[in-house]
């Protein structure tokens, strides 16, 4: 069995801000919708924002190994779906153990695929509506989306028109609901056709692999200490307010940290400025005179942004003290490194620096290497002598150097040169219907 998902949510947490897991975390976040298809067939909307259920066979699926699910940018449906079987219907959620001490809240990301990670693969978009243009898909991602995902998806501001709620439900605008499920189910038809467009060019099972490492991963997510995140927060705005308070002393501006308000007093006492940047101020203190460089020396402190890492955790940060969901897999969709997940901050260590840009020879014995499948240990760099290259449809190696002439068949160089046969370019393929 088949799944291919999509929903439409809503929670008072600012998704951007703060990520997919924070963002289901909230006691007031639901999902509203909840489109689906069942092995490629015709698409069905659940309205659960008013009260329609979703099947019990497909509740269990989604705890269900077996059944692959498909989703573009799978990891938002599978958080989401997690905290709304855990909340509703805990007999058909099914957890995963993380590791040894940590059982996870999650649905297995091992039964689930991401059409977006695909994508991604082959070099097209992160977007569900771009890769849908680039493919020429008969039916694309419908525009309004982003305008309804507004008004129902988000809080709204309370106001004497409104009533002074903060939630917009469908009885506030019928005909603005029955288009949001419509684009709903329509999101599940460009997913699905994504899925058959690309068809002839599978992803490879170790891209899989590394994609379900990587959901694990977030899921687990990283400790934060708290404390010292709190105390970070607070020493900086004691910091600034006591900055400000001297500046507006030396300046008498109501708003020292005003750009414009700034220019027009540095101007005012003889120090012409275009820009307030860095690097501009940096030039400006090698000239300025004492008092104007001590304004400027402050406007400098003022302008670090140092604290904003600490400000991105506590957006982040679960209630078990875990900042999760911080790493994008096939970020960098050319190379198909991780990239770091928008809104969260993270401090890495590589013991081994950056190994991929390490002329062979300076390979220590101490460094993992990547042997095409997994990191690995290694015996030193030996020295086998000097061999022959050729070179073939851009490709410079030795014959016997194996390449795919598709995506997943690999023969040698010298053979592909020998028949002629064209080296698979996996990210340049041009697309017809």
């Amino acid at each position: 069995m088949k799944l291919s998902i999509d929903i439409e949510s809503f929670s008072d947490v600012d998704l951007t801000k703060s990520g997919v897991y924070k963002y289901a975390e909230s006691p007031n976040f639901e999902i509203l919708l909840f489109g689906y298809s069942v092995n490629d067939g015709p698409v069905q909307v659940v309205d659960l924002a008013r009260g329609e259920k979703i099947p019990d066979s497909i509740l269990q699926a989604l705890s269900d190994e077996k059944v692959t699910k498909w989703a573009f940018n799978a990891m938002f449906e599978r958080i989401c779906l997690s905290v709304y079987l855990r909340r509703n219907y805990p007999q058909y959620f099914r957890s995963y153990s993380i590791d040894e001490d940590t059982v996870g809240a999650y649905l297995d990301p091992h039964g689930w695929k991401c059409s977006m990670t695909w994508a991604a693969y082959m070099g097209l978009p992160l977007s569900l509506k771009s890769v849908g243009e680039v493919l020429k898909l008969t039916e694309q991602k419908m525009d309004e989306g982003k305008a309804l995902i507004r008004y129902f998806s988000i809080p709204c501001a309370p106001t004497a028109s409104n009533g002074g709620r903060t939630k917009n439900l469908p009885i506030h605008d019928i005909s603005k609901w029955l288009l949001f499920k419509e684009y709903n189910k329509r999101d599940v038809e460009v997913e699905m056709a994504i899925q058959q467009k690309l068809h002839k060019f599978p992803v490879p099972d170790f891209i899989w692999n590394e994609y379900w490492l990587d959901q694990e991963i977030n899921d687990r997510g990283i400790r934060i200490d708290m404390d010292v995140v709190r105390n970070a927060i607070r020493i900086d705005e004691i910091t600034r307010e006591n900055l400000t308070a001297e500046m507006q002393d030396l300046t008498a501006l109501d708003n020292p940290n005003s750009v414009q308000q700034m220019k027009e007093w540095l101007v005012q006492h003889g120090l012409e400025v275009d820009s307030l940047g860095k690097k501009e101020v940096q030039e400006l203190l090698k000239t300025a005179p004492s008092g104007l460089a001590k304004v400027l020396m402050l406007r400098q402190q003022l302008a670090k942004s140092s604290v904003r890492k600490y400000q991105a955790m506590q957006n982040a940060v679960c209630g078990d003290s875990r900042a999760r969901g911080m790493f994008q897999y096939y970020g960098a969709n050319r190379t198909g490194r991780w990239c770091l997940a928008e809104g969260t901050m993270v401090l890495i260590k590589d013991s081994s620096g950056k190994i991929y840009e390490k002329p062979i020879e300076s390979v220590l014995v101490s460094d993992m290497v990547f042997d095409g499948n997994k990191w690995v240990h290694h015996e030193g760099v030996v020295f086998s002598g000097e061999k022959e290259v050729i070179t073939w449809d851009g490709i410079t190696a030795t014959s016997e150097h194996m390449v795919f002439i598709d995506a997943s068949t690999k023969i040698t160089l010298g053979e592909a040169k020998k028949r002629g046969v064209e080296l698979w370019k996996g990210n340049c393929l041009e697309f017809t219907k």
